[in-house]
């Protein structure tokens, strides 16, 4: 009887997690972009792609660890949708070639920027969460030009336990 029971509840959990699929999943090459907008409302920023293109981008920042991007063609139809916010696409980073531009089209806006004008360094940083576990800040450096110069990581304290003691 208990092993029916626990065969029974790992089959509910498993029925239960293929449900849950991301903004991103479930769109097919050529769809219209209206599945997109029917699915997800409308885009919260949109970028022009140098193929005549458009990036639809729905951001779950400043809290939020997720963007959802969309490449679609001329004609309005899906080449891909994917999760933007997550090192394999951080790493397409190309350090003295990308600009701000080349950033905020691959990424959205940032969470939060700063400068350091020691550095004279403008920093851009977009929260995210590595390997479904690991709560983490990204951050590109510019120079004076609008260059990307640096990239980094780090935890983000927002999800540091440290932060709430008290020294």
């Amino acid at each position: 009887m208990f092993k029916r029971l626990s065969v029974a509840l790992v089959c509910a959990a498993a029925f239960a997690l293929s449900g849950c699929a991301q903004p991103w999943q479930g769109f097919t090459r050529g769809q219209d972009q209206s599945a997109l907008v029917a699915r997800l409302g409308p885009p919260r920023e949109i970028y022009d792609l140098p193929d005549g293109g458009k990036r639809l981008m729905w951001p779950t920042q400043p809290m939020g660890e997720e963007t959802t991007a969309a490449d679609v063609d001329s004609a309005g139809k899906i080449v891909t949708a994917r999760q933007v916010l997550q090192p394999s696409e951080f790493y397409k980073a190309q350090i003295g070639t990308w600009t701000k531009q080349d950033v905020l089209v691959n990424f959205g806006r940032p969470v939060e920027t700063a400068y350091f004008p020691l550095m004279k360094r403008e920093v851009w940083t977009y929260r995210y969460l590595e390997d479904n576990v690991w709560y983490q800040l990204y951050h590109f450096y510019f120079d004076q030009q609008g260059i990307l110069r640096l990239t980094q990581k780090t935890p983000d304290p927002l999800h540091e336990p440290e932060r709430d003691r008290l020294f």
